[in-house]
């Protein structure tokens, strides 16, 4: 499997939208803006700010458009937002955003509890956002949560999952991330999962999204890149959680997924220890200590 091992990998930094949106205390502009600036001085070049969703919904996020406008943009970095419906596409399209990204869940249960709406619903719905978008030029990312499994109805078919994906690519999105929001995953399953989307799906196609609920997900990553994925999501520190998937607290640390492509031989273009300098501005934002294995580590000193 070793020789299936690619090259390079791309990171998504979902630390400013995933990573804040379950944060109960408002969190200041000010202090988004400097985790953004942090970031920005790693080398990551495919960030995700925020999400154009209602303020009832994630009031945490209600700062999207102002936060769009003010961050420090650079050519080589690509930064997106979520948009759950056309109002959210007509924001992104006013705030000057290169892409954008769609979203639902494998199971119908999370799915109503995250978006209010049924699986169809939401496929019906997307009609109105990703091909505007694509005329716009935006490029169009996808999410699909609850693949591994949901708090509310337990095991989920990861056929099901497969077919949105397929719907979801086939309406004109470039990528799709599966997620296991709520961290259940282990690498057995992960491996039956990821082998067989890629018998029906390109390698580029698919990206993994996965939360350390039980401390599984740099293992459930390193089952995906032996398999050739070669786009993973993640947030600095470890930092996050669904705000409707109870318990789920924490994803995948960018910090220990960088350290490990790095010591496989694998490019990422990230500055780590600069990363890691970023991650200590995220602990500093929320006043809290956060769960990241290298961020609380440290590089070690015995490597030149």
């Amino acid at each position: 499997m070793l020789a299936r091992l690619p090259e390079r990998v791309s990171v998504y930094e979902v630390s400013p939208r995933d990573g804040l949106q379950n944060e109960a205390a408002p969190i200041p502009l000010e202090a988004k803006l400097r985790l953004v600036d942090a970031l920005l001085d790693t080398g990551l070049s495919r960030i995700e700010l925020t999400s154009f969703v209602s303020p009832r919904w994630v009031p945490q996020l209600a700062d999207a458009d102002e936060l769009c406008g003010r961050v420090r943009r650079r050519a080589e970095v690509t930064f997106s937002a979520l948009c759950p419906n056309a109002q959210g596409f007509e924001r992104a399209k006013a705030a000057g955003l290169p892409e954008i990204a769609v979203f639902l869940s494998a199971s119908e249960s999370h799915n109503k509890k995250n978006t209010n709406k049924s699986i169809a619903q939401s496929l019906a719905a997307f009609e109105d956002v990703v091909p505007p978008a694509l005329a716009e030029g935006m490029r169009v990312r996808a999410y699909v949560s609850t693949v591994w499994g949901c708090p509310y109805e337990g095991d989920v078919d990861p056929r099901a999952a497969l077919d949105i994906t397929q719907s979801l690519l086939s309406l004109g999105c470039y990528q799709v991330s599966l997620g296991d929001t709520i961290g259940v995953g282990t690498p057995r399953q992960t491996a039956a999962i990821v082998e067989m989307f890629l018998s029906e799906v390109a390698v580029d196609a698919i990206a993994l999204h996965f939360h350390d609920t039980r401390g599984t997900a740099l293992s459930n990553a390193l089952v995906g890149l032996m398999l050739g994925v070669r786009d993973f999501d993640s947030s600095v520190a470890g930092l996050g959680g669904c705000p409707y998937a109870p318990g789920a607290a924490g994803n995948l640390a960018t910090e220990d997924l960088v350290y490990m492509l790095h010591g496989m031989g694998i490019e990422t273009g990230i500055d780590l220890p600069r990363l890691i300098d970023a991650g200590r501005v995220a602990e500093a934002v929320l006043g809290r200590k956060l769960p990241g294995k290298v961020h609380q580590a440290g590089l070690p000193r015995l490597r030149s």
